[in-house]
């Protein structure tokens, strides 16, 4: 698998961006959030990911940016995590909700585990719909 990170890939649908966040699900590993829906998009890819960080707890451009370079990076890297292990069309968005910046090692380290949460909760919910 390429560690790409493409126009494809990226969440850039206002109307879904919306609609994620009045139907979405969320799951939490601090500083990161992660809300997500299962709905079908323009992308062949089996899911589309957003970043997002907030002004209120950062107020310098340069630093929200750099900080969503570093998520971009993160989940690029580890990606394979969520798309080995996806049957369905997935839309998410990755949120800071820290208020201190963190270290690249310990964002990636959260990254991962942000991930690995997000698939149990998948797989456990996708398991609970097929048991009657």
């Amino acid at each position: 698998m390429k560690h790409t990170l493409g126009k494809e890939e990226r969440l850039k649908s206002k109307k879904l961006i919306e609609r994620l966040y009045i139907e979405g699900n969320s799951v939490k590993t601090f500083p990161l959030r992660m809300v997500y829906i299962q709905t079908e998009h323009t992308s062949d890819f089996p899911c589309q990911a957003g970043v997002s960080v907030p002004k209120r707890n950062f107020k310098l451009a340069v630093d929200r940016n750099r900080i969503k370079r570093l998520m971009r990076e993160c989940y690029r890297l580890q990606k394979e995590i969520v798309y080995n292990n996806l049957d369905k069309p997935y839309v998410f968005m990755i949120s800071y909700i820290g208020r201190e910046e963190m270290k690249y090692e310990d964002l990636y380290l959260k990254m991962e585990k942000l991930l690995t949460i997000f698939i149990n909760k998948v797989k456990n919910t996708e398991d609970e719909n097929i048991q009657p």
